[in-house]
């Protein structure tokens, strides 16, 4: 179930439709429930246009907000919910019982029925998770859970870490997996994410789930601790308990993915319609076997051969931890030229983490960024950017690894 509005919903209408079809809560015999939506598009361009050119003429100078203006009270509206009226119905009373809604311009009759639907009509549109839509679901509902990481500082992450097909590409995620899974989605299962952490406690890798990955792109999902990367033999039991690990920490991942959590997988838009980005194990397309495990151990053949020929970039997401205590370790790691992007929600630590490469000659091209988003409404006669918006999306320090020798790391 999901609670949507302030009602709680059965998912089960949901499978065997595709993703991008629209839902609406009704009032049926067992509770609210989801209906499914087929709109008429010509019919609504057609009224669109209509209600614009006889709009055109009136403005709302002479409207005076008394709350004297809706002639239904909330007695009304509940002897109507029982009476079993929908959403839709009680919307269209509203507004036949509105003493301004005629006096209004277009713009301001739509923004009136937008708001009315939210309240006693709410749809819902299902969409495919991606990237982009889990990380502003996650930034809107629950920016703290990925680091603050806002959409367009991960797809410039992706670009200065130059993901591509066949890179093998060391990831530091403290973001609760939006990282690594943005990465394995651009890899599109060739390659490899080797997500490592920093000391012994693994970082949950919980919304990597969310993206419904095959499980070919789930192979591609490794985990490795820096010193399994860095030495040159490992013992068993150190390589026993990583594994041991790994496997309580996906167990426990599985556990809590066991239910649907509304702050995890719906994102208010702001057209009235709430989308929703199902979880792998609530697919509305198909019924998948269980897949692969996310986030085994590396092999011992794939660890050798990143010992050798190092990553091919590194990107890096952890907002709780000072930059150069670990990078220090981590830029060895990867091949000669090859590209690095670190974020964090700050500048400071950044800029002390830019001064020690550069005085010890680890890197070149180094750059601090910080990238500016804002959102346009684009509307026919009424174009304007948004009044809220995120005044700051972090900073990100790029570079590319050159060659040093070991005294002047020192």
């Amino acid at each position: 179930t999901l609670k949507i509005g302030n009602k709680n919903c059965s998912l089960q209408p949901l499978i065997g439709c595709p993703f991008g079809s629209l839902f609406q809560v009704d009032n049926g015999k067992e509770g609210p429930n989801l209906s499914r939506v087929i709109p008429s598009t010509e019919d609504d361009v057609q009224e669109k246009e209509d209600a614009q050119i006889s709009g055109e003429f009136r403005d709302n100078r002479a409207i005076v907000d008394d709350n004297k203006a809706q002639c239904l009270s909330g007695e009304d509206i509940d002897e109507m919910r029982r009476q079993g009226a929908t959403g839709e119905e009680i919307v269209e009373a509203l507004i036949a019982n509105s003493a301004t809604f005629e006096k209004k311009t277009s713009f301001s009759q739509e923004k009136y029925k937008l708001k009315k639907q939210k309240k006693y009509a709410p749809k819902v549109l299902l969409r495919r998770p991606f990237a982009r839509s889990i990380c502003e679901a996650y930034f809107k509902k629950n920016p703290a859970r990925i680091g603050f990481l806002r959409v367009d500082m991960l797809s410039l992450l992706l670009s200065m870490g130059n993901v591509a097909a066949n890179s093998d590409v060391l990831v530091v995620d403290m973001a609760g997996g939006l990282l690594t899974g943005a990465v394995a989605e651009r890899l599109g299962g060739t390659g490899y994410v080797c997500n490592t952490c920093i000391g012994d406690s693994l970082y949950p890798m919980d919304i990597v789930r969310i993206f419904n990955f095959s499980n070919e792109i789930c192979k591609s999902i490794v985990r490795a601790s820096v010193s399994d990367v860095t030495s040159q033999s490992e013992t068993s039991e150190q390589s026993d308990q990583l594994e041991s690990a790994c496997n309580m920490e996906i167990q426990s991942n599985e556990q809590k993915s066991s239910s649907v959590s509304m702050e995890d997988i719906s994102l208010s838009s702001e057209n009235g319609v709430s989308d929703l980005i199902l979880e792998a194990n609530h697919s509305p397309v198909n019924k998948i076997s269980k897949s692969h495990k996310v986030g085994e151990k590396a092999s011992q053949e794939t660890l050798k051969l990143w010992k050798e020929n190092g990553f091919s970039s590194m990107i890096v997401v952890a907002p709780e931890l000072d930059p150069w205590s670990f990078v220090k370790d981590l830029l060895p790691l990867l091949s000669y030229s090859a590209p690095f992007a670190i974020y964090h929600q700050y500048l400071q630590p950044l800029a002390t983490c830019m001064h020690s490469l550069q005085v010890r000659k680890m890197a070149i091209g180094l750059q601090i960024s910080e990238p500016w988003l804002r959102e346009y409404q684009v509307l026919p006669s009424r174009t304007h950017p948004c009044m809220q918006m995120s005044g700051c999306g972090g900073y990100i320090l790029s570079g590319t690894r050159t060659a040093t020798n070991a005294s002047s790391q020192q």
